[in-house]
């Protein structure tokens, strides 16, 4: 009897405007990280060092809300480049805090913080307002959070690579 190898899951992870808390809790999974490794590879991500989005992956997390031009541009292009596209965390599924300047304004935003030497080679150009991920393309599942513990977050990997979207009701911050 031959056995073949598990194929495994291509997943990304991307961050866009958020504070970075919902990759933290990827690694709060501490030792359960091992045991995802068996069934995911990782193709995309803040934890690897690479630049290009690949063409075809299985499954992208991502957190952050939408709020500049260059956030529009790469979630577009991740979006088709990706089979199951996941929000994850509440600034990806509702705006959440990044949302905070839009009753000011983008460039109201821009004044306040830099004055009227705003570094424009640096700062990406702003939308308007910041929106949420499936405002701006079509979104497969949702992990709300912010962020969403490790326990959650085993729940939903374990579910997505089993081919499952994860039934999250029930689930709170905290686990079951």
């Amino acid at each position: 009897m031959s056995t073949s190898p598990v194929k495994k899951v291509s997943v990304a992870t991307v961050w866009l405007d958020g504070c970075s808390g919902c990759h933290m809790s990827l690694l709060d999974m501490d030792e359960r990280l091992i045991e995802l490794a068996a069934f995911i590879d990782i193709v995309y991500s803040p934890f690897v060092d690479t630049k290009i989005f690949p063409e075809q992956v299985d499954l992208t997390l991502v957190e952050g809300a939408v709020s500049s031009e260059e956030d529009l541009t790469r979630i577009r292009e991740i979006r088709e480049r990706t089979r199951l596209l996941i929000s994850m965390g509440d600034c990806a599924v509702t705006g959440n805090v990044p949302s905070l300047r839009n009753p000011f304004g983008a460039e109201a935003v821009l004044l306040q913080v830099y004055g009227r030497h705003a570094p424009r080679a640096t700062v990406p150009r702003l939308l308007s307002c910041v929106v949420p991920v499936h405002q701006v393309v079509a979104v497969d599942a949702f992990i709300p959070g912010c962020p969403p513990s490790a326990d959650v977050l085993y729940f939903a990997l374990k579910e997505l690579v089993a081919g499952r979207l994860p039934d999250l009701h029930g689930l709170t911050r905290f686990g079951k």
